[in-house]
């Protein structure tokens, strides 16, 4: 198939020939599949390559390639994410092996998902990045949070007493988390999406490194625990495959108070999202119910209702102070 015949955008064709090229030595490939979610989403192509399948993709929204196609490498060449055949920065493109995924029980996600972030966060210190879209962002003190934090009140999204408890809970667990000793590890960062961990019926394959950069351990661990530990046996079975030894009452704690702040932050951060009013009277499902629909890839986040029930769901959490 020829490039100016396939889906790929006119003014990419020179730059994906070059890459093909640069990967496979051809000037084209057998077939192609568009695979790109939303008008906002990275443009992302499966394509066949003398009978194999790859993952071409086009990075479309802003953000430091260099830093991100590091850290793929990086987890690519600790057998963490699909190996890697092309990058280019400039270009924005990379073509990796593409993954068949396979459901993945949640049950079985409980050993595998902490095991791989074991390696991950044993893997050489990743470059830091300008940004941060993980709940730890709401302990980075200065002009973006306090813009934030200003607009999330301004808005009156939730109603005034509630408001007015989120954000004393916010000051009380960013308070216990900055007292800690830091604990900067490389991270996925983006791992509250299930889509971000693909099974093949085998192994685990972290995906999508557009916010990886060296973060608190915690982050990836909290925002993972919240959608697979339901009580305290999945608890320690979790923390166990991670640490590699039953969990010290610092760890348990620890993530217990990572996980409240990651309830936090996705609470303000989808209602912040969310188109007005908000219907406060709508019903909700159990938090546990909704978890397990998510990482069942039964509740996916494309539109404004399922945000509003996204960020409410945590809201929820943030009353009941425990995860498990």
């Amino acid at each position: 198939m020829r490039l100016e015949d396939s889906l790929i955008p006119q003014q990419k064709i020179a730059a994906v020939t070059a890459a093909v090229n640069g990967a496979f030595g051809v000037s084209s490939f057998d077939q192609i599949q568009d695979l790109t979610e939303r008008p906002t989403s990275n443009r992302a192509f499966r394509i066949i390559v003398a009978g194999s399948p790859y993952l071409l993709r086009i990075n479309t929204r802003r953000g430091d390639m260099a830093r991100q196609f590091t850290c793929m490498r990086a987890a690519a060449e600790a057998g963490l994410a699909p190996r890697v055949h092309y990058t280019n920065a400039e270009h924005r493109i990379s073509i990796t092996d593409f993954v068949n995924a396979v459901p993945f029980a949640a049950t079985d996600a409980l050993r595998r998902v902490p095991s791989a972030l074991r390696a991950l966060h044993a893997l050489a210190p990743f470059p830091d990045s300008p940004f941060n879209t993980t709940c730890t962002f709401l302990l980075n003190k200065g002009s973006m949070l306090d813009s934030f934090l200003q607009k999330f009140r301004a808005e009156n999204i939730v109603p005034h007493s509630e408001l007015e408890e989120l954000l004393a809970q916010y000051d009380r667990t960013a308070a216990a988390c900055t007292s800690l000793e830091p604990d900067l590890v490389p991270c996925h960062n983006d791992l509250f999406k299930p889509d971000n961990m693909l099974f093949d019926g085998s192994r685990l394959w972290f995906v999508d490194w557009e916010a990886a950069f060296q973060n608190d351990r915690y982050a990836d661990l909290a925002v993972v625990a919240n959608m697979l530990i339901t009580d305290e046996a999945d608890e320690q079975i979790f923390l166990r495959e991670y640490f590699g030894a039953p969990p010290t009452a610092h760890q348990l704690a620890r993530l217990r108070l990572m996980q409240h702040l990651a309830h936090i932050f996705y609470a303000m951060a989808f209602l912040s999202q969310a188109e007005k009013p908000v219907d406060w009277s709508e019903s909700l499902p159990a938090y546990r119910d909704f978890q397990g629909r998510f990482w069942a890839r039964e509740f996916p986040l494309n539109d404004n209702h399922s945000k509003i029930v996204y960020g409410r769901i945590h809201l929820e959490q943030t009353r009941v102070g425990r995860t498990v």
